[in-house]
């Protein structure tokens, strides 16, 4: 053997060493880049920063963002019924790295009240878990001759389209609620939409509209201060904050519960680790005492669930409001 062939032998010998002395210490490093989450979260929320919404996503990723040991940013996409920031999902990457706060609108409304809103709500998403629920209240003026849900419908059905009834707008959750009890009661009362705000409020209390389907959240300071009474509960048990009101079951309507509610989805295809991940995180998250303390003063019951639930549930309730959108013949503004 030449001195040559001695050298090329060598130096292959010693790569090869290198190369075997690699293994076990890259593999580490490989494992440590592939670990979820490596770098920050978005969390898309189709609504204006300020309120509600945006101040249960706001919380929500604040605390997994403490639980991940990875910031999860807020970003506001507001717009054409939420339909522009859960589109905006729809189409990201599914590696984790973009989540969508989904509400009732945002999956199981405004996919039938827009012709094109740019995403299917079940095919397009990979469920993460449910956050909690928002049971709508069924109010009247204070001094409303209505002292209760009995003496409404009888009055609605004695006189069939003179009782009006307000809502947020059109395809709102307070819409779509009182269209839903319309429809179980067989009742003529007429929509009267608003563009937002409080305005139906104001024109409930004044003596303008007749009743709202309203939200916990927002129906609850006027409950406190007297404002307006609430004659039923959309939930399938009383509420420990209205423990007076009964719910529409015990009125009569037993199976009838409507909630507005939160959820947390990624878009379709996401690896089943990171939604384990994600998920194993959001629970955790909402068995906070601070988490479950600040979504009580939001009117927000937290409800936790696997992201099978979840699937679940949002086809169920996409298929629920399709329905009534197409019975009731409802039409954005």
């Amino acid at each position: 053997m030449n001195s040559s062939t001695s050298s090329r032998l060598s130096r292959r010998g010693l790569l090869m060493c290198a190369a075997a002395l690699a293994c076990p210490l890259g593999a580490p490093l490989a494992h440590a880049e592939s670990v979820y989450p490596a770098k920050p979260v978005t969390l898309l929320v189709p609504y204006p920063a300020g309120g509600a919404n945006d101040a249960v996503a706001r919380l929500i990723g604040l605390k997994m963002g403490e639980n991940l040991k990875q910031p999860v940013v807020i970003d506001n996409r507001p717009g054409a019924g939420t339909t522009i920031g859960t589109a905006l999902a729809a189409k990201a990457q599914a590696d984790g790295y973009t989540l969508v706060l989904g509400s009732l609108a945002s999956h199981a409304v405004s996919p039938h009240l827009y012709a094109r809103p740019g995403y299917d709500a079940v095919a397009d998403f990979a469920p993460v878990g449910m956050i909690g629920v928002v049971p709508l209240v069924l109010v009247v003026a204070q001094d409303s001759p209505y002292t209760n849900l009995k003496s409404l419908v009888e009055a609605a059905r004695k006189q069939p389209g003179l009782l009006n009834y307000g809502s947020s707008g059109n395809g709102s959750p307070l819409h779509l609620g009182a269209e839903l009890f319309k429809q179980r009661a067989q009742l003529q009362i007429n929509h009267v939409p608003y563009k937002g705000g409080n305005a139906h409020t104001m024109d409930l209390m004044g003596g303008r509209l007749d009743m709202i389907m309203d939200t916990l959240t927002s129906a609850s300071p006027l409950l406190k201060s007297g404002k307006v009474r609430a004659l039923a509960v959309a939930s399938a048990s009383r509420l420990p904050e209205l423990q007076d009101v009964p719910t529409f079951a015990e009125a009569g309507y037993p199976g009838f519960e409507v909630n507005a509610w939160y959820a947390l989805y990624a878009p379709a295809k996401t690896g089943k680790d990171v939604l384990a991940r994600l998920n194993a995180s959001l629970t955790q998250v909402l068995k906070l005492p601070e988490v479950q303390e600040k979504f009580a003063l939001l009117g927000v019951r937290t409800r936790a669930g696997s992201p099978q639930e979840l699937a679940s549930f949002t086809t169920d309730e996409w298929s629920r409001y399709g329905k009534v959108i197409q019975s009731a013949g409802i039409r954005i503004d």
